[in-house]
């Protein structure tokens, strides 16, 4: 669990530098071998907390701030994923930052 808490920073650089590259910056290697990390760690029991568009909740949810609801029904719910939760074997390891509607 420690070394997977660990590796938790490094798969959000990725994804930051995935989102954030030029078309094709980032080869299809790269990518590929990502996608092993993930698997094996999905494989060892991690997994992603449900966050955006989910009804906050306090259980695997740490909201670091709240903004206007864009609509009614996003009053309470998950607009924005800051940094992504993750559980390992059932048990929460990382909530999930989030920005709540109010």
């Amino acid at each position: 669990a420690g070394l997977i808490v660990d590796l938790l920073p490094v798969i959000d650089d990725y994804e930051r530098a995935l989102a954030n590259a030029p078309e094709g910056e980032i080869s299809e290697g790269i990518q590929l071998i990502f996608a092993k990390i993930n698997s094996v760690l999905q494989s060892k029991g991690l997994k992603e907390l449900p966050a955006k568009g989910e009804t906050f909740d306090a259980e695997i949810h740490d909201c670091i701030t709240q903004f206007a609801a864009p609509t009614e029904a996003d009053k309470g719910k998950v607009i924005e994923v800051i940094e992504k939760g993750y559980t390992l074997h059932e048990k929460v390891i990382r909530f999930a930052k989030v920005v709540v509607g109010n």
